[in-house]
């Protein structure tokens, strides 16, 4: 091998190795910090895009809604859970997506009900940061080259009653949804009949009853939907990571299209 062909390949693999370096930052330094502003509401928010994105480009979005304890005023508290191992796919799939990651104040919730209740009534009015986070929704959509097919929601915990709530409000919006330990309003099934859910539970969780996302499934398929159900054994409250970990379950998502 000559000495030129030797530093080219050189140069090559240092070039690989810079490449890579550049996304492997903190969530917090691959992300950028914003809030939105609804009347006298401020909702903080951090979003990831994809390097180099461009007008001509249709890239799906991914809305993340967090559990309760990452509720807060910081802008990154709520990237502690998911968000990391969402990364992580991107990376090592070459998976070009946008990331919408809102942070709730620490006195509000997404669904404004009790989570330790057997069943709830979706409220006539979405909470204060739900309505304001619809609103940023719908701009990221149209300030960003967005795929309006391909938008997706996931959330734990708070942040799966969250997704249950914000789906059951707009079920056209999205092309599928990934509850981790929620629970929806059972009245609300038959409009979910025509979208793909995965949802996600630990079988012995004693914060949110198992029986939550049971029930919504349950009534989802008997309003004539297919939605998809993993219950862990022996699995509390914390059945995140491994939903978040399985490459099949972001697989599947990423293949979600609205016709």
């Amino acid at each position: 091998m000559t000495v030129k062909r030797k530093s080219v390949l050189l140069f090559c693999v240092l070039l690989t190795g810079c490449a890579a370096s550049l996304h492997a930052g903190t969530p917090e330094e691959e992300t950028q910090a914003r809030a939105y502003s609804d009347g006298p509401f401020t909702l903080n928010y951090r979003i990831f895009l994809p390097p180099n994105l461009s007008k001509s480009e249709k890239v799906p979005l991914v809305l993340f809604l967090h559990g309760a304890g990452e509720r807060g005023e910081d802008n990154a508290r709520q990237l502690v859970h998911g968000i990391p191992a969402l990364l992580e796919y991107l990376k090592n799939t070459n998976q070009r997506a946008i990331l919408l990651i809102p942070q709730c104040p620490a006195d509000r919730r997404w669904v404004e009900v009790h989570w330790g209740d057997d069943a709830h009534t979706m409220p006539e009015e979405p909470s204060v940061p739900m309505r304001a986070l619809m609103k940023l929704l719908n701009q990221t959509i149209h300030e960003f080259p967005v795929d309006p097919n391909r938008v997706y929601v996931t959330g734990i915990s708070m942040g799966g009653f969250g997704t249950w709530d914000i789906i059951q409000r707009a079920p056209d919006l999205f092309a599928a949804a990934l509850p981790v330990c929620g629970g929806g309003d059972l009245a609300q099934a038959a409009t979910l009949k025509d979208l793909p859910i995965w949802a996600f539970h630990g079988a012995v969780d004693k914060v949110i009853k198992p029986e939550r996302s049971r029930d919504m499934i349950r009534a989802v398929r008997q309003a004539g939907g297919r939605p998809v159900y993993t219950e862990y054994p022996g699995v509390a409250h914390v059945s995140w990571t491994q939903t978040y970990t399985n490459r099949a379950v972001l697989d599947w998502l990423f293949s979600q299209h609205k016709s």
